[in-house]
């Protein structure tokens, strides 16, 4: 008898919790919906909805905390109490609505608001799965800064710089997003370098990862006669502070020198200066 008896618990089980079959690390939160069932006894089968005080009330028992649990560790705790009531009970907790997992996103390279976080997700399927910016038709790829990205959880900074992960395709830095995390991702202020000085097409030129200051001046036409191709200095932002490089593209010309060839980050100013010789 008892055999046949956890073989249809186990039966009713797997029918009513579809939910806990894919999310068993589930933290229930405020607002939830519960089911609760004790097999065989009808009066302690009821709904719940957690509470703003994270408690729910059983019958018999009063309240019971049940935010901040998962499924089955609430599971537990109820058996445990309902021996008060019911000889070996057998306890099925399902979760039946979600409201309290949520994803806090925001920042100007893509679309600010709160994601429902219904199932297990990872920081690669939520930035797949938002749209393109605020402002702007031209996709998130093009004006989001992932390298200044981040996820807060808890108050601190769980994970940086997503670009190796989203641009790259390096799986291997991926994470499990969890409910009340908060997702910030910047706009890419300036995808552009600028080239001045003594070239033949002072301009502007869009950004491309790996762009060297030598392809930059080539694509700026190249130096003019004037050029002192020793005094190249590349202006740049480090987290607000400025900073200076200069480059010698005789030596990478004439002797190979490859150090000379900086690459450049979106932002950077290239001045050619003039030689009076």
């Amino acid at each position: 008898m008892n055999k046949i008896k956890i073989l249809l618990v186990s039966f009713v089980m797997l029918m009513v919790l579809p939910f806990a079959a894919v999310a068993g690390d589930y933290v229930i939160g405020e607002g939830d919906g519960l089911d609760i069932a004790v097999w065989g006894v009808k009066e302690l089968s009821f709904p719940a909805r957690v509470r703003p005080d994270g408690k729910i009330t059983v019958p018999g028992l009063g309240d019971i905390h049940a935010s901040g649990s998962t499924p089955a560790a609430l599971q537990a705790q109820l058996t445990v109490r309902l021996k008060e009531l019911v000889k070996n009970p057998i306890v099925t907790v399902t979760v039946r609505e979600i409201t309290n997992s949520k994803v806090y996103i925001f920042g100007g390279g893509i679309n600010s608001g709160v994601y429902d976080l219904n199932r297990r997700t990872t920081l690669l399927q939520l930035l797949c799965s938002l749209g393109t910016p605020a402002a702007g038709s031209s996709p998130a790829a093009k004006s989001a800064d992932y390298k200044r990205a981040y996820v807060l959880r808890s108050g601190k900074k769980i994970k940086e710089n997503f670009y190796n992960l989203f641009v790259k395709g390096d799986t291997a830095e991926d994470i499990i997003i969890e409910s009340g995390d908060s997702l910030f991702v910047p706009q890419l202020l300036d995808r552009n370098v600028y080239v001045l000085g003594a070239v033949n097409a002072s301009k502007a030129i869009e950004y491309r990862e790996g762009m060297t200051v030598m392809e930059a001046i080539l694509e700026a036409g190249g130096f003019t006669k004037y050029a002192d191709q020793n005094d190249i200095v590349i202006r740049r932002k480090n987290d607000g502070k400025d900073s200076t490089l200069t480059v010698k593209a005789k030596k990478l010309l004439n002797n190979g020198d490859l150090t000379q060839n900086v690459q450049l980050k979106a932002g950077d100013y290239i001045l050619v200066m003039e030689s009076f010789f």
